[in-house]
């Protein structure tokens, strides 16, 4: 009988946990963003008619867009009102991927990140979903852990 590989089976994407330095935060419906990026640079040299060399450019990292139902708490805005006023207030945080038993799986550590965007919910007294506020950070730094 031949032998089996371990089995792999893909996580969950609704199961994760969000930690940024210094601030309690609620529980996040959507994350998005976790995304690197490297630019490149097209050389040509002199002595070379049809080859174009790629180089290594810039390293980019996309914001990351958190996604919450609106509570009172207004931890996330007083984060933002800082950047708005011109402090800068910059903080390291992990978007964690947990499994079934609600343990680390997966970990994405950020570093120097700020809110550069907050945007409050879109209101529609003809419905009844939830009120949603979503948080752009942008950052210096993503890592898988």
């Amino acid at each position: 009988m031949p032998a089996t590989a371990d089995r792999h089976d893909p996580y969950a994407a609704f199961n994760f946990r969000v930690d940024i330095d210094g601030m309690p935060v609620a529980g996040f419906s959507e994350c998005s963003g976790l995304t690197t990026e490297t630019d490149h640079i097209e050389y040509r040299e002199g002595n070379e008619d049809i080859t174009v060399r790629k180089l290594l450019g810039l390293r980019k990292y996309t914001n990351i867009v958190l996604k919450q139902g609106l509570t009172s708490s207004t931890d996330l805005w007083q984060w933002r009102l800082k950047i708005i006023n011109g402090q800068a207030d910059r903080r390291s945080g992990s978007i964690t991927l947990l499994d079934e038993a609600r343990n680390k799986a997966l970990e994405w550590k950020f570093r120097e990140g700020w809110p550069c965007k907050w945007e409050g919910p879109a209101l529609n007294a003809k419905n009844n979903e939830v009120a949603i506020e979503t948080l752009e950070i942008c950052h210096e730094g993503l890592e898988l852990a």
